[in-house]
């Protein structure tokens, strides 16, 4: 089965295997940004209904095979991006695809055995990525339990700085305050990038004031997040212990991540078999079996009184329940793992507190690789993040080459309106930019916007 429509993309040629969660969000996001996009897969029904809301290709078949590559434009594609639910598919889709055609590769490989050879299998079979959601899910989780205090926590210039995202409360020192005044209330240099107020998400000026119930963004050095807590008067104590619900990949990467920090863990899973499996492969946790959606249970297991609680369930909808039965009995930290994306405006609503949809944690590092190939090569996408249910973008370039945004100062520049330059990583310091500094070459550099689709840092000129 065939389907094609009719506009000519000007960017990338990219065959997208599998169009599951992830597979959809890839091609919604990339045929927005203007590449050409084939899709295989084996379900007509997916098919016909990506292709009728996207301006993409179909073809229905088996990813893997040398005549369906072929029938999908292999021998001219510049990506292939295999995201079948099979690990074993994915490499070997990447695989055909490097002997017939001349593309970059990425695959999507799940098992924990694969992903102890990650490097290994990069190397041997010439992929440009393996993506792990799973492992990529529980990193994410894991730094967001590393600063309780936080919804979201996002690592920039290789970990030396961070993206933080709170809610300021009725009694914050914050509330109220200028943004061009917060060097007089605390001591700690940050910069606030986004702010969310009435639904509406906003980059601001040092004129703007930081009011009750916003939820703001601000990047500082990761040495001095905790001092910035602590002055505004907001507990940020190590968390002790966990309770995770479900033990499928994402808990057990979770847990050993947990379990190397200091912090006990406990697991409750439905499925005897997968329990024996989990208390062999972590020894050190606490692996329950039984319905971790069991009120009782819950209570005798102790969630009235633990310091995190983590539902990792396959069920979106008992995800929320329990993260909602958990703040109504307990004091803990909780974080809700949601996969679909349907009622994220009544999902928003909720008091979830942080949450985590997969299905985009594991899709920016491919959006990110995608969009640095397409740019000119002065310089090159380090990392992005998506923040606000993907209204604004944080993304750190690396600048290889002098261009037209080097050597003039940030005073000087014409930039984009909705646009601020959070941070700069020269030689390994990090620093928030006046107006009188200059952008380098070997220079890292992190913006925060509203715009989409920037590939290159001279996108950031208007």
């Amino acid at each position: 089965m065939f389907r094609q429509k009719k506009a000519v993309a000007q960017g990338l040629r990219i065959i997208i295997v599998g169009c599951g969660k992830v597979g959809s969000t890839l091609v919604e996001i990339l045929s927005n940004e203007s590449n050409d996009i084939t899709i295989i897969d084996k379900n007509p029904r997916i098919l016909e209904s990506l292709t009728n809301t996207f301006d993409v290709m179909g073809i229905e078949g088996n990813g893997a095979s040398f005549t369906t590559q072929e029938e999908a434009g292999i021998k001219k594609a510049d990506l292939m991006i295999a995201v079948t639910n099979s690990d074993e598919l994915n490499l070997l889709c990447c695989t055909v695809a490097k002997q017939v055609g001349n593309c970059a590769t990425i695959a999507r490989v799940r098992t924990p055995e694969y992903n102890k050879e990650v490097q290994y299998l990069t190397e041997q079979l010439g992929l440009a990525m393996i993506i792990n959601p799973e492992f990529e899910v529980a990193k994410e989780i894991s730094r967001i339990l590393y600063l309780p205090s936080a919804l979201e926590v996002s690592s920039f210039a290789h970990g030396q700085a961070e993206l933080i995202k709170f809610k300021v409360n009725e009694d914050s020192k914050l509330n109220g305050v200028k943004i061009a005044e917060l060097s007089s209330i605390i001591k700690t240099k940050i910069l606030v990038c986004a702010i969310e107020r009435d639904d509406k998400v906003f980059i601001p000026s040092g004129n703007d004031r930081i009011l009750s119930s916003d939820i703001i963004s601000f990047v500082t050095s990761r040495k001095q997040v905790k001092d910035f807590f602590s002055q505004i008067g907001v507990k940020s104590s190590k968390i002790k212990d966990v309770m995770i619900i479900g033990g499928g990949k994402a808990a057990y990467y979770l847990a050993s991540m947990l379990l190397n920090v200091g912090m006990s863990v406990k697991i409750i899973e439905t499925d005897k078999a997968r329990c024996e499996e989990l208390s062999i492969l972590l020894p050190k946790a606490i692996i329950i079996n039984g319905d971790g959606t069991n009120e009782e249970l819950l209570k005798e297991e102790g969630i009235e009184t633990v310091q995190a609680f983590i539902p990792l369930t396959g069920i979106d909808e008992e995800n929320i329940i329990l993260t909602l039965y958990a703040k109504q009995v307990s004091s803990a930290k909780v974080i809700t793992k949601i996969n679909r994306i349907n009622f994220r405006g009544v999902i928003s609503k909720l008091d979830l507190g942080s949450i985590v949809y997969p299905r985009y944690i594991t899709s920016e590092a491919i959006i990110a690789y995608v969009r640095a190939k397409k740019a000119s090569m002065n310089s090159n996408i380090e990392t992005l993040y998506h923040m606000y249910d993907h209204r604004v973008e944080a993304i750190e370039f690396y600048i290889d080459k002098e261009s037209s945004v080097t050597g003039s100062t940030l005073a000087n520049m014409n930039l984009k309106n909705s646009l601020i330059i959070a941070l700069i990583n020269r030689g390994g310091k990090i620093f928030m930019p006046s107006g009188s500094d200059t952008l380098m070459v070997g220079d890292s550099v992190m913006i925060v916007t509203t715009h989409s689709g920037l590939g290159n840092i001279t996108d950031i000129l208007a």
